[in-house]
């Protein structure tokens, strides 16, 4: 076929098939790690080599574009080393992240919060507001607990020593997520002054799981003393793995509540007249976690067994209010003499009731149950209120 000059020559669609149009062989991609090479521990890195040594790209050539973006990483540190300047830290010196899982303030996760104690009202009121980002380098906020990644945090409060059940409080529970945020304030009635000196209040996140048991995930301890009365004080705390307890101390120590009683002397009457207001935190005794409680006081010595009175029952609450008075007729030099023993029960039917809890006033109490029985005998007339604790022992008198 004869073509004219200027003309393209025509190819057929069976020469533009049969035409080798692959561009050669393929390449291997570089890794991540050809950029940032780690040395063995010892061996210094090689010596840069001077920009007059290298040897000049070849003419006709393309370069790989891996090549010239590694030669790009590159000049940055040759243009340090040749300028005097001090050398890198050696890699296997850096941090390393898998490094961080034993470091328990960030991988367990940090809590703010804050405390407030109301001297006036008795009242501990604990504020639990969010929990921060411990790693922001891989990961955030707390330790993942489940398969997904992710964590269904709860907060609960202790105040030790005492009785878990009588003193649990605890928040509601966020799904799916790290960085949980609550908001949320919960309240200890009954806190007197000698509790402040000698108790810790033990801050936990847990994970809920609705088909296993709950995980722990760390705590924290304030001991309450460094609280001022009415005073806010915030917390940003690391939470820490769990920590043993005492369980000689928890057992000697163990508490089933917190009882008000209000005492006053009627001088008219010449009675004393005893009140009981409400109860907090009692400890549960029944399978729903809760108990029906009712309050029996007796005035001891009592010759004829004619002391006892007995509130109503309130029925599956562990913080009742009764806001119920006695009448003892006695006269006021005899006060002296009496020990006021008030317990705490939870009613059954069909079976013999439960004891929750008891405490006695009187000259042979001592500190705020031995104040609360003089202030009565200084003040007459006067309703004196305070609150009580509750102890797991029986007095022996009532088993008569």
């Amino acid at each position: 076929m004869t073509h004219r000059r200027g003309e393209k020559p025509a190819i057929s669609i069976q020469e533009h098939m049969a035409i080798d149009v692959s561009p050669g062989p393929i390449q291997p991609i570089r890794q991540i790690s050809d950029y940032f090479p780690r040395y063995p521990r010892g061996v210094p890195p090689p010596a840069p080599v001077p920009a007059a040594a290298a040897a000049p790209p070849q003419v006709g050539h393309a370069r790989p574009l891996c090549s010239a973006a590694a030669e790009s990483e590159e000049k940055p540190e040759r243009a340090g080393a040749a300028a005097g300047a001090s050398p890198s830290p050696r890699r296997d010196e850096e941090p390393d992240v898998e490094g961080d899982d034993s470091d328990d303030s960030t991988t367990l996760g940090t809590l703010d919060f804050s405390l407030l104690y109301d001297q006036e009202n008795n009242a501990l009121h604990c504020t639990i507001n969010k929990a921060k980002l411990p790693v922001p380098r891989y990961k955030k906020g707390l330790k993942p607990m489940d398969y997904n990644g992710l964590s269904d945090p709860y907060v609960k409060l202790h105040l030790l020593p005492g009785a878990s059940k009588a003193n649990k409080l605890r928040t509601k529970t966020l799904h799916n997520t790290l960085n949980p945020v609550w908001s949320e304030t919960l309240t200890y009635y009954g806190i007197t002054d000698e509790d402040m000196v000698r108790k810790t209040l033990r801050i936990s996140v847990c994970d809920e799981d609705k088909f296993r048991h709950n995980e722990f995930i760390g705590e924290t301890r304030i001991p309450l003393k460094k609280l001022k009365p009415n005073q806010l004080k915030n917390f940003n705390n690391c939470l820490e793995k769990q920590l043993p307890v005492n369980k000689t101390e928890e057992k000697s120590l163990e508490e089933r509540g917190r009882i008000m009683i209000s005492l006053k002397y009627n001088t008219q009457k010449s009675c004393l007249v005893v009140g009981i207001i409400r109860c907090a935190h009692l400890a549960a005794m029944d399978a729903n976690g809760f108990s029906d409680p009712y309050v029996k006081t007796y005035l001891k010595p009592d010759e004829n067994k004619k002391s006892k009175h007995k509130t109503a029952v309130k029925k599956k609450t562990l913080n009742p209010e009764f806001n119920e008075e006695f009448c003892y007729d006695i006269k006021y030099a005899d006060l002296t003499k009496k020990t006021l023993e008030v317990t705490v029960w939870d009613y059954d039917i069909g079976k013999s009731n439960d004891f929750i809890g008891g405490v006695s006033l009187g000259i042979n109490a001592n500190g705020e149950r031995l104040k609360h029985w003089f202030d009565c005998l200084k003040n007459k007339d006067k309703k004196i209120e305070r609150w009580h604790t509750l102890t797991n022992e029986l007095p022996g008198s009532l088993n008569d």
